[in-house]
């Protein structure tokens, strides 16, 4: 049998392992689907973090806000499985493998590397897997996705046929983002920008031909770069043909550049005698040459929007293999696409001077050789923004070579369409998202690494046709099946085609196969296909995609761009986006900075739920601060919470509530208003979690146990609980609004508090309910408890309280009673506004706190030096009341010793008592007989 009997002790660390091995023990997962089958679907399609090393804060606040979002739906009426998923292909785990192994993959045997790349990703599956069932997450955590399975491999390469088919798959040589250090392209989604040190130069370029527009003598066109190392690929000076561009005289020689650069240009090289001695629109500046300085080459002025007036000359340097807009400009141009940099980043033989030599390393010579030329205006260092690969951090650049492409444009319209019809929380995304598909050139599909899902196209080796078709795709769709994609790397091209295949366009038998692998964001993004359409408790599309707002070019981009090309459609019907985890000075978490946080750690010391209460707390769709400092207010505030459940549990260890509920009929007035505190913040929680806005959810429980039950309706029960009898209908009725309020606080805080509440349901559940809080149903708010009427009342009420609490303070200070107990307190209204007047004295000294409370006329004046609460027109006084303390309730009152047997007990008490040993007598007497 599972066991059950957890005590309620706050050791977190301690009791949570022994939870999860009670949910593991009963198979929760399954019993929660089981247990929700039929109900109306909500899917949460989860994201694929990478497999290659342990889970941090940023991951765990993910995985834990999408918990709460499937454990709220589960309750709350729907069947919401829960399938987790890792991207276990790619740069990452390969550059990974190859440090933890020490393997040199150039000369590794493809198959030996893909097995040990494999085996590095599976180790951290497991790993991370453990770590998130630790957070207290709830999944499908036995049979998750993984993009290496070879089921899901089989689905990709299936779409990336489909888009092939519709000619939205194309190779092509142009510049894309290369990492000399990964030796691989890379795509947008991979780069990050990062501060960097640039030099700033300003050069001139000769111009041997002007059209006849001036004079060529010692007349130049100026160019300002930070990319010295691109100058020997200069093929073209582009000019915006809209600018104005002026010919200035700076000495004996004329400079080429915009108008409105012109004084800044000047102030660089410290020109003072200058003269404009010509201007043109920049449309009249087209095909002028000049001579490239480091190649030799004749090359042309050009035209091109791409060129602005934010910095440098206006006469942008063009080469078309270094740059996205260069190359655009250059094939409208008919300009070669020259990309003197191989693979690691250096330059080949066709740069002469600097053939060998990495592009890091080649600025300052080429800057020395312009020297040399006298063509080097003006050389500086500037402190900018520069692209980074996002994995080994180096600076990354373009460079133009081979690599297939899926073509954005091709399917651009349709996907900004399916945006619109897509809910973005918060609505930012969906501009975000849109801005990103308007500008985004297409998308590099192709990566010269080993592990990863082969691109699936082969190559006749007599007319050199790219073969990729339904038959070829169908047939390695079965193969890629059965075997995995490690089969194209054991398999010649001629196995790997269906039988007897030739040739479609000359026949031939014999070809190669493609080298290169598929971008990792192609894999991932494929989810939508390989997962939501094969898993049968799944469905396509999504109702919620929940990861960090980077993913607007990531994730959602890749999975949208797949989903739209293949199916015309978005594969999600909203959008969930977080922010960033960062320190309490709002800096990225980063271990050079020293201010990381494990989440491990803070669950060994503190315990996940707490770590799940921070993430509850925080408005996440910013920014969320994370500090030790905030982590032990968590512990606080998770203690408060607790210990009004205890309270609760504390005080129903003989309440029956199918024979010892009081009907709401019969309930004091105060549990009325527990109750109807209780329903509002019913409606409120659910609200709130159906808008995933866990802080509201997360402060108004807090509030309402601290403020609401704590400090006001369980401190004014105390009495009722614990002097009257046990089976009072003052006791009972208290009972039935403690037994309400645990059994909704329970299953409002499940999502969130996934340990503790399994706690309290151990302790709180009857034979036949549910084995486990998660197999429970959502409290439903009651609009019959919702009384405006009591509610304004009672608000005046706890007006007044507040004011007689600051009275009581008072006296306290003033030694006229040393605790609120010993209180009489009189109260003067000028009028009979107060609506807490129909309490009477009795009610109000229960609800104060106090010994007695008289109320006075409105015609009696309060005596000088009364506290006085303006807003309310009511005089207080406080003053020590007659009598003496009950040693059983510790009331003071004229009754005590009126009973002679109990000379120190007052009236209430000793009757009480009296009745409990009338019951004694007659249990005795019942057993004699």
């Amino acid at each position: 049998m599972p066991r059950t009997d957890f005590p309620m002790k706050a050791n977190l660390p301690k009791r949570e392992p022994e939870i999860l091995a009670f949910w593991q023990s009963i198979g929760l997962y399954e019993q929660v689907q089981k247990r929700t089958s039929g109900r109306p679907q909500f899917i949460l399609h989860d994201g694929p973090p990478y497999a290659n090393g342990h889970i941090h804060l940023g991951t765990s606040l993910n995985k834990i806000l999408k918990d709460f979002i499937v454990k709220f739906y589960s309750l709350a009426g729907h069947d919401a499985p829960y399938v987790p998923g890792w991207d276990t292909h790619g740069l990452p785990i390969e550059q990974q493998a190859i440090k933890d192994l020490g393997i040199d993959r150039h000369s590794a045997d493809l198959l030996e590397f893909r097995r040990h790349c494999r085996e590095y990703a599976l180790k951290f599956v497991g790993i991370q897997k453990e770590e998130f069932k630790r957070l207290g997450v709830r999944g499908d955590w036995d049979r998750p996705y993984l993009t290496l399975d070879p089921e899901y491999e089989a689905v990709q390469i299936g779409i990336f046929g489909s888009m092939a088919e519709k000619g939205y798959i194309y190779k092509g040589l142009k510049p894309v983002y290369w990492c000399a250090d990964c030796e691989t392209a890379l795509a947008e989604a991979e780069v990050e920008y990062q501060d960097h040190r640039s030099p700033s130069i300003y050069v001139k370029f000769p111009i041997i031909d002007a059209k006849g527009r001036f004079e060529t003598r010692n007349s130049y066109v100026v160019i300002w770069t930070t990319t010295p190392w691109t100058l020997p690929a200069n093929l073209a000076v582009a000019v915006n043909p809209t600018f104005t561009y002026v010919l200035v005289r700076v000495g004996e020689d004329l400079y080429l550049v915009a108008k409105e650069l012109c004084k800044q240009f000047l102030e660089v090289l410290g020109a003072s005698d200058c003269k404009v001695e010509k201007q043109f629109l920049g449309s009249e500046l087209e095909g002028i040459k000049y001579i490239s300085p480091l190649n030799g080459r004749e090359c042309p002025v050009i035209l091109g929007d791409h060129v602005t007036l934010e910095q440098g000359t206006g006469c942008v340097h063009t080469a078309p293999g270094h740059g996205l807009e260069d190359y655009e400009v250059g094939v409208k141009y008919g300009l070669p696409i020259l990309s003197p940099v191989d693979s690691q980043g250096r330059f080949t033989d066709e740069v002469k001077d600097f053939a060998g030599m990495p592009l890091e390393k080649a600025n300052r010579p080429i800057c020395e050789a312009l020297e040399r030329q006298g063509q080097l205006l003006h050389f500086d260092f500037i402190q900018h923004q520069y692209p980074h690969c996002w994995r080994c951090k180096s600076p990354v650049f373009f460079r133009a070579t081979e690599q297939w492409f899926a073509s954005v444009q091709g399917f651009r319209q349709e996907a900004l369409q399916a945006i619109r019809k897509v809910k973005w929380i918060p609505a930012w995304g969906e501009e975000r998202i849109s801005k990103m598909m308007e500008d985004r050139s297409d998308w590099c599909i192709s990566r010269q690494r080993v592990w990863g899902v082969p691109i699936p196209i082969f190559y006749c080796q007599s007319c050199g046709e790219e073969i990729i078709n339904r038959e070829t795709i169908s047939h390695l769709q079965q193969l890629f099946k059965d075997y995995g994609s490690d089969i194209w790397f054991a398999k010649t091209a001629s196995e790997l085609l269906p039988p007897g295949f030739t040739c479609p366009k000359c026949g031939s038998r014999e070809f190669n196969k493609e080298k290169d692998t598929m971008d990792v964001w192609f894999d991932s993004g494929s989810s939508h296909a390989a997962v939501l359409k094969t898993r049968p408790e799944l469905r396509w599309p999504a109702d919620l995609y929940l990861e960090g707002s980077d993913q607007h070019r990531g994730w959602f981009n890749s999975s949208l761009s797949t989903s739209v090309a293949t199916s015309g459609q978005a594969p999600y019907r909203a959008v969930l986006t977080h922010g960033y985890v960062v320190d309490e000075q709002g800096r990225k978490m980063s271990k050079s900075l020293g201010n990381g946080i494990d989440p491990m750690d803070v669950v060994e010391q503190m315990g996940a739920d707490v770590l799940r209460l921070w993430v509850a707390s925080a408005d996440y769709r910013r920014d969320v601060a994370a500090s030790p400092g905030i982590m032990r207010q968590m512990v606080e505030a998770y203690r408060k919470i607790r210990n009004t459940c205890r309270f609760l549990l504390g005080n129903l260890y003989d309440f029956d509530p199918q024979k010892d509920r009081v009907e709401y009929g019969q309930l004091q007035e105060i549990d009325k208003w527990a109750l109807l505190r209780l329903h509002k913040l019913i409606t409120r929680v659910t609200k709130a979690y159906e808008d995933y806005e866990f802080h509201v959810v997360y402060h108004a429980v807090h509030r309402f146990c601290v403020t609401d039950m704590s400090a006001f309706y369980l401190d004014i029960i105390k009495d009722r609980l614990y002097t009257t009898l046990a089976d009072s209908q003052e006791r009972r009725a208290a009972q039935t609004v403690l037994y309400d309020v645990i059994h909704a606080l329970v299953r409002m805080l499940a999502p969130i508090l996934a340990f503790t509440t399994e706690e309290i349901w151990q302790h709180l559940r009857r034979s036949k309910d549910p084995v486990s809080i998660q197999l429970t149903d959502w409290p439903k708010p009651k609009p019959e408890y919702i009384d405006q009427d009591l509610e304004e009342r009672w608000n005046s009420v706890l007006e007044l309280r507040e004011h007689v609490s600051r009275a009581i303070e008072q006296a306290k200070e003033a030694h006229a009673i040393t605790n609120a107990l010993q209180a009489r307190v009189d109260l003067y209204p000028l009028g009979n506004q107060g609506r807490w007047l129909e309490l009477g004295g009795e009610g109000l000294a229960t609800v104060f706190i106090v010994s007695k409370v008289v109320i006075h006329s409105p015609s009696e004046v309060a005596p000088e030096g009364s506290y006085f609460a303006d807003d309310l027109g009511v005089g207080i006084v406080v003053s020590l009341a007659e009598g003496e303390k009950c040693e059983r309730c510790w009331l003071t009152s004229e009754t005590v010793g009126t009973d002679p047997e109990y000379a120190s007990l007052c009236q209430r008490c000793a009757g009480v008592v009296k009745a409990y040993e009338r019951r004694i007598v007659e249990a005795a007497s019942g057993e004699a007989r």
